[in-house]
């Protein structure tokens, strides 16, 4: 027998609010989704798989719009498995650049981290503070320090 789930289901499988779910619904992200007699939607396995790539391309930071195209590909079967194939490749480029951004990011915070790690945190920070606090008033500007 083929299993199914309610909206509560899906929104703690996915973490997510079933408000959030009904937006995906009005916005045209769920036209696989079917309702049942009461007019309540009804979830499918295939349904939760869809949900799940949706879920994945909202997290990677795909707009809204892309992912109501990206759905209607798939509903139009295997016609159009070269334009989404275009699509995923393209937003793969996107979230390779986010990705080296945020891991530029992070060597910036694990040195700010290592300073503060430092036994010499206390004396660098002070060093840090005096440079700034000189350089502000070579230009006629207020220390933004409060020390």
């Amino acid at each position: 027998m083929y299993q199914t789930y309610s909206i509560k289901d899906v929104a703690a499988y996915f973490d997510i609010s079933i408000s959030s779910i009904r937006f995906y619904d009005k916005n045209g992200l769920l036209p696989f989704v079917s309702k049942n007699e009461s007019g309540h939607r009804v979830f499918t396995e295939s349904d939760m798989n869809f949900i799940h790539t949706i879920c994945c391309l909202k997290n990677t930071g795909m707009p809204i719009k892309d992912i109501k195209r990206y759905i209607q590909l798939c509903m139009n079967g295997p016609n159009s498995i070269s334009e989404r194939k275009t699509m995923l490749q393209e937003h793969k480029a996107h979230v390779l650049r986010e990705q080296e951004k945020l891991q530029e990011n992070l060597k910036e915070i694990d040195i700010k981290i290592a300073r503060y790690d430092s036994k010499d945190a206390t004396s660098i920070i002070q060093a840090q503070i005096q440079y700034v606090a000189a350089e502000k008033k070579a230009h006629d500007m207020p220390n933004p320090f409060h020390v």
